[in-house]
């Protein structure tokens, strides 16, 4: 499978103030193939549109997404799952939301729903590997009782409050051993927890060069790309001043990098705008493990608030532009919907 261009649909506006349709519409005409489908955004059209029904909502963007032509990647984020202290919390997400979660992904058209590493405190959530473990084996178990089966991409998140590195991810599912149980590597998750330090005044930690390639050399070594289920590739913001209590994106009990993941992601190659991850190392052994398949721009930022309608159109736009630059620099065999540049870009580049 050649690699397919796609984007978070929160990556092109904030829901409540762009609405899904539109965002699809912009992703379809500047040559996006797929779309991450965030549950708030599903939420929010149904809200909106169909009383509050999510089935409903579920079959409009169905809908729209043929008409556009395009694929839905995955349903997400299945939140808070693993390693959760209260078990009947954890019952109640297996009968409760996952059989409302494989149904909507059903109507979608998508066998995938990705699962963030938990970041509940700790006093909420437990590191045992074993129960962790236990915990992904028994979702994967129910996603292969469904027919058709359903998949999962665990992300291990860099503020996860037990799981927060790739590696670790990777031991959880290598030792689930499910086949429908694989990983989402994201270039952000990834250099934010071993190269960048947002409350550090340097940006980064003491030991981030040496670290990090430590990490892309275990990466290239140990991952098997058949289990790579997804990447994200996108970069981050230097801050001007560390963030630390009095810094405007602090949010008190939230860790710092969670608050500068919502506020501060860039796509690559925008160093204009303050990006100075390794985005381009990490994304280079990503593929160098030999994966080929979806790669999405999940994008955060404080931008996606800004209430002009053309909020969402900036936003592909500059999502585009990254891709076909990344394409270039790393030599990317991709799709033909996705290999060349839309007329309709290609005019609104002149514009924005």
């Amino acid at each position: 499978m050649p690699n397919r261009l796609g984007i978070g649909s929160m990556s092109l506006g904030r829901p409540g103030i762009h609405d899904l349709p539109s965002k699809l519409h912009q992703a379809s005409r500047h040559g996006y193939e797929g779309i991450e489908l965030f549950f708030d955004d599903l939420d929010s059209l149904a809200q909106s549109s169909f009383n509050g029904c999510h089935l409903a909502a579920a079959h409009e963007v169905r809908r729209l997404c043929d008409t556009l032509r395009l694929s839905i990647i995955c349903l997400q984020p299945f939140l808070f799952y693993e390693g959760l202290l209260d078990r009947t919390q954890h019952e109640h997400l297996l009968t409760e939301k996952l059989p409302k979660w494989f149904q909507l992904a059903r109507i979608l058209n998508t066998d995938l729903i990705q699962i963030p590493s938990n970041f509940l405190p700790a006093d909420r959530t437990t590191g045992d590997l074993d129960l962790i473990t236990s915990d992904l084996q028994r979702i994967a178990d129910l996603g292969l009782a469904q027919s058709p089966p359903f998949r999962f991409a665990y992300e291990a998140l860099a503020w996860g409050t037990h799981i927060s590195t790739w590696e670790q991810a990777w031991t959880l599912v290598s030792r689930a051993n499910r086949p429908n149980l694989g990983l989402c590597l994201d270039t952000f998750n990834l250099a934010a927890r071993v190269y960048a330090d947002p409350a550090s005044p340097s940006g980064k930690t003491p030991t981030a060069d040496t670290d990090l390639q430590s990490s892309l050399s275990r990466l290239r070594a140990d991952i098997d790309p058949k289990k790579v289920f997804y990447i994200q590739i996108v970069d981050g913001e230097r801050l001007s001043a560390p963030l630390d209590q009095n810094h405007p994106f602090h949010v008190g009990g939230q860790p710092p990098r969670m608050s500068w993941s919502r506020n501060a992601r860039l796509f690559p190659f925008e160093e204009d705008r303050g990006g100075y991850l390794p985005v381009l190392d990490v994304a280079r052994a990503f593929f160098d493990t030999g994966f080929e398949g979806w790669v999405s721009l999940e994008l955060f930022s404080r931008t996606l608030a800004d209430p002009d309608p053309a909020t969402p159109e900036r936003h592909a736009v500059r999502g585009w532009r990254a891709w076909r630059k990344l394409v270039e620099v790393l030599g990317l065999e991709v799709a033909t919907q996705g290999s060349l540049l839309s007329d309709a870009s290609a005019a609104v580049q002149h514009r924005l």
